[in-house]
């Protein structure tokens, strides 16, 4: 996996909360686990019409949008079945950072993300941050008001930042672990093999039977 550390880009915004992962990468195309050529298939509904032609009232069709990397949504963002191909599909059509809004506490709190669409995310590089509400709305106002606005991202600092007339910077908490795979380009395996040389050690020495 790809580390990463910092990025900047095009932000684009998908004002809509509950998007699920049937809506990010519909049903038909999850007969391959190839992980490769989800990307123009990312929101296909919405993305194309009937006759396979781009749909113009999809905003993410727009053309100021044609080369970003950064999406800001609403709540409860990959809501839906597990289908890693969500995330493949996302990464694979350019996104590296989904910014999403919590809601409420308690009883009464609304994720950015749903829980197994977040940790996918982690496992493919793509870095997903939670502000609240009122953040990201001054997100979606400043990408409505100014085209091709650039936001960049370090994971380090945990810090975005907007890069409009004037630069506006959000801090984002993000686990620990989490962050540092991501910042040293590791997936779950290949942590796992930092450790080879002891999991090796301990095959070679462990009794393989089990006493009855």
């Amino acid at each position: 996996m790809e580390a990463f550390t910092t990025h900047r880009g095009i932000l684009a915004p998908l004002d809509r909360a509950n998007v699920d992962t049937d809506q990010i990468i519909p049903k038909q195309f999850l007969k391959s686990i190839a992980r490769t050529g989800f990307g123009p298939s990312a929101f296909f509904d919405w993305r194309y019409l009937l006759m396979g032609e781009d749909n113009p009232e999809f905003e993410l069709n727009e053309a100021r949008y044609a080369d970003r990397s950064l999406l800001v949504t609403r709540n409860n963002f990959g809501c839906g079945s597990s289908r890693e191909h969500a995330v493949w599909a996302l990464a694979q059509d350019g996104y590296k950072v989904i910014i999403a809004p919590y809601r409420g506490e308690g009883d009464d709190y609304i994720p950015g993300f749903a829980d197994i669409f977040k940790n996918n995310c982690s496992k493919n590089g793509v870095v997903t941050i939670e502000l609240s509400e009122a953040e990201v709305e001054t997100i979606f106002q400043a990408v409505y008001g100014e085209d091709g606005l650039e936001a960049s991202v370090d994971l380090e600092k945990q810090k975005l930042t907007l890069h409009g007339d004037s630069e506006v910077t959000f801090d984002f908490d993000y686990d620990a672990s989490v962050k540092n795979k991501l910042l040293k380009g590791l997936d779950d395996i290949e942590e796992s093999l930092l450790f080879l040389d002891d999991i090796k050690k301990f095959e070679e020495t462990h009794a393989t039977w089990i006493h009855q």
